[in-house]
């Protein structure tokens, strides 16, 4: 048997009946086959645990993972505030899931439970996948992603998202099995016959010169070059700005800040001098300091970035997918069974209805492949031997062959 994902995406105000409305589509995609995994993302519009219970009663408790969410999508449409649900099936690929709470307050613990409650090597399935779901609020995006990768101990790649509460700003929950927590994260380890092939991609440009973090806490920027972070970042913006209509001097309220923050964030180097690594300022504190869905390292180096060019936006989401697609050809691998997509809430709003254009360069470059996508916090993406794998306003991508090589 090959591997095999199904979707299905609903809409509606009862709960119960909207999760087993794209659970039924999906069913009947995929046919005869078993259920050995279900992906459930859900607008924060419904009672998660409901959500749950229906899914799990559906696929005769199958092994569940999934987050509240800022969108959601397949390859038939694009949604907000709807369900979105995928089901896996295969015997090229083992499934095994655990959730761990208190991720805020100590992330290392957490990844340590997750880790006792998995496996190690599986037999037969050399190959490690790791999706990681994380509270949105929680801060630690890019410490939970590091020290998964150390912590497991093996060759892992890890590809995930920050859940998302439709930018309520107020509480996230991430799903595991029965399970339905905030202030966790959940882990669902895909052991697999062959591997699995990631890629992240995002349309920002640098604005400017570079500029140092010089004092941080966590997940909070205070000072920029020894002054306060935001009289930095509206003088570094403001003639950018500008030119687009916009006087940093009125942005006064969270919502007129927040959608000037989707085109200018921080921008920290990649491993090559053009591939920045995005970082969202999800808002302002009284005091001018800024917070961020990850730590920011006093003493960082950064550049503030540019992402108002929509064509560049939605280019990214086709290049993400074509940078998995080049990889698996390289290893021998030209038929896919699905495409699992974390793609940043900050997209949509930047993109408003020009989404469904980055959606459809997904489904240009691989056609008639399952397509799962939802709208993250902060996307998760790190291979083995990379040092930094938490981006923001980006698309990550988890391209999934349909079968192993003989």
């Amino acid at each position: 048997m090959t591997t095999k994902l199904a979707t299905g995406l609903s809409k509606g105000t009862n709960s119960a009946a909207v999760a087993i409305e794209a659970l039924l589509q999906a069913k009947e995609k995929l046919g005869e086959c078993r259920v050995d995994l279900s992906m459930v993302y859900s607008s924060s519009l419904y009672d998660h645990g409901v959500v749950v219970d229906a899914v799990r009663k559906a696929t005769n408790n199958a092994p569940l993972i999934g987050a509240s969410t800022a969108g959601e999508f397949t390859e038939e449409r694009v949604e907000k505030g709807g369900m979105a649900v995928g089901l896996l099936c295969s015997d090229d690929i083992k499934v095994f899931t655990a959730m761990a709470q208190g991720v805020k307050q100590d992330p290392e613990a957490a990844i340590r439970e997750v880790v006792a409650n998995l496996p190690g090597n599986v037999v037969g399935y050399p190959h490690s996948t790791a999706i990681l779901l994380i509270d949105g609020l929680s801060g630690v995006g890019e410490e939970a992603t590091l020290l998964a990768s150390y912590l497991f101990g093996r060759e892992l790649k890890i590809v995930g998202g920050m859940a998302g509460d439709d930018f309520k700003m107020e509480k996230t929950f991430v799903f595991s099995d029965d399970k339905v927590c905030t202030n966790a994260l959940s882990v669902c380890l895909l052991a697999s016959k062959m591997p699995l092939f990631t890629s992240v991609k995002h349309g920002h440009i640098p604005l400017g010169r570079a500029l140092k973090a010089t004092r941080t806490e966590g997940n909070v920027l205070y000072e920029i070059n020894d002054r306060p972070a935001w009289e930095v970042w509206k003088e570094e913006t403001a003639e950018a700005a500008r030119k687009r209509g916009i006087d940093v001097e009125l942005l006064k309220t969270p919502s007129k800040v927040a959608q000037f923050f989707t085109n200018y964030m921080l921008g920290l180097a990649g491993e090559k001098e053009e591939q920045h690594k995005i970082r969202w300022p999800m808002g302002i504190n009284k005091d001018g300091s800024l917070n961020f869905t990850c730590g920011i390292t006093e003493g960082t180096v950064f550049r503030i970035m540019d992402g108002s060019d929509l064509e560049k936006q939605i280019s990214a989401a086709g290049k993400a997918v074509m940078i998995a697609r080049q990889s698996a050809e390289n290893a021998g691998y030209s038929e896919f069974a699905g495409i699992l997509v974390f793609d940043c809430a900050v997209r949509q709003l930047m993109l408003k209805d020009r989404f469904s254009e980055s959606v459809d360069r997904f489904k240009k470059i691989i056609p008639g492949v399952p397509l799962l996508g939802w709208e993250t916090y902060g996307e998760i993406r790190l291979e083995p031997g990379q040092f930094s794998g938490f981006h923001n306003t980006s698309s990550v991508v988890l391209l999934l062959p349909n079968k192993a090589t003989s």
